[in-house]
């Protein structure tokens, strides 16, 4: 059986893209937005509630965006950005295990920053 891989980068990009999404939804719990903006190192931060909001709207967006394959780098930049600093900042940048899973979303999105859409993809359609 032979593996079409771009279809398979396809598949991977929108599950990927439903995944930081699925993450991102937490906009829309107050309690987990105040939760997480009293953590202390986004306490220290210069408008820490309103970065908390813009973190996991990013998420939201670029994760729908990433899913749909629209805008593919933008989204890919944007989601490596806050996988980065979530891992590295938030974290304790100890990606090969405490930290994995936001480094994990950070690969991801560099693959699909570097590949672009591949198949499946709103762009493929409008081209």
């Amino acid at each position: 059986m032979e593996i079409n891989i771009t279809a398979a980068a396809g598949i991977l990009r929108i599950m990927t893209g439903l995944l930081v999404a699925y993450h991102g939804l937490e906009v829309n719990d107050a309690t987990k937005m105040a939760e997480y903006s009293a953590w202390e190192k986004v306490a220290v931060l210069p408008l820490a509630s309103t970065m908390v909001y813009i973190g996991k709207g990013v998420e939201l967006i670029a994760g729908l965006l990433l899913a749909c394959g629209l805008l593919t780098c933008l989204a890919s930049g944007a989601i490596l950005l806050v996988m980065l600093f979530i891992c590295f900042y938030l974290g304790n940048g100890r990606f090969w295990y405490e930290d994995q899973h936001p480094f994990l979303l950070a690969l991801l999105a560099g693959f699909f920053l570097a590949s672009g859409p591949a198949k499946y993809s709103v762009s493929a359609y409008m081209a």
